[in-house]
């Protein structure tokens, strides 16, 4: 078994994660920039996460000290390549970055605040990386590399085959190129490499789990992107609770 077949496993899945409301949105320029800024604040919280178990997997004993390396070097992909690009949003819609958010500026809270579905996937990955083997901490992690760079190549091909035909945010075309680019795809060609070494030596039990772990949170990509079309927000158990009362 590789990590091919955990893709193929998630097939039905991934294709209709790329053609998501929302990424079709972006490329042909009706999504509403407030739904973006709600995704691109919910992304950078993600990744501060993200980055964090990617750091936890490279301190973990027994591994080589080379992939411990590169396994901090993915991390400072995700806390400063990718990060750059959404400070870059904040800086033009005047919203200072998580660290900075205790300066008091005005509107900056949302910053902090992981909504459901973000909360969801980040205590899942979390949790996979700090209680199951490392074999399994690199397949939980692989689905946000690998379709991050599977659906900005489906938005690259829509968006060329739309043309001048239509006008979007800068905003959205960076994000494309972003994750369409060469750059990302090395990175994430890497880690899948990386990821597929582990499947060559793990026995069947671990590579079911491997499995289950990828299928999971390629689920959970697509909620990220559900979450962000609906602008989903915690419910407002207090008022309803009041509201039942009176």
């Amino acid at each position: 078994m590789s990590v091919q077949d955990f893709w193929n496993a998630s097939k039905s899945l991934i294709e209709v994660t790329e053609k998501h409301p929302f990424l079709v949105a972006m490329v042909n320029g009706t999504l509403d920039m407030e739904s973006f800024r709600y995704y691109v604040i919910q992304d950078a919280l993600y990744l501060d996460d993200f980055g964090d178990c990617l750091h936890r997997l490279a301190s973990h004993k027994d591994i080589p000290a080379a992939e411990s390396e590169q396994l901090h070097e993915f991390a400072v992909g995700a806390e400063m390549a990718e990060k750059d690009l959404h400070n870059s949003f904040f800086k033009q819609w005047n919203i200072l970055p998580k660290d900075n958010s205790h300066n008091g500026s005005s509107g900056n809270s949302d910053v902090d605040q992981q909504m459901p579905n973000t909360l969801l996937y980040t205590s899942f990955l979390h949790r996979v990386v700090a209680t199951r083997p490392h074999a399994e901490g690199l397949a939980a992690l692989l689905p946000c590399f690998w379709v991050y760079m599977h659906v900005g190549k489906c938005m690259l091909k829509l968006r060329d085959d739309l043309g001048e035909t239509v006008q979007r945010p800068p905003q959205f075309d960076a994000w494309i190129d972003m994750y369409a680019g060469e750059e990302f795809e090395t990175a994430v060609n890497d880690y899948i490499a990386l990821a597929d070494s582990y499947c060559q030596t793990a026995d069947a039990e671990t590579l079911q789990r491997m499995q289950e772990h990828f299928v999971l949170c390629c689920k959970l990509e697509h909620m990220f992107w559900d979450q962000a079309y609906t602008k989903m927000e915690w419910p407002s158990i207090l008022s309803n609770n009041n509201d039942d009362n009176k």
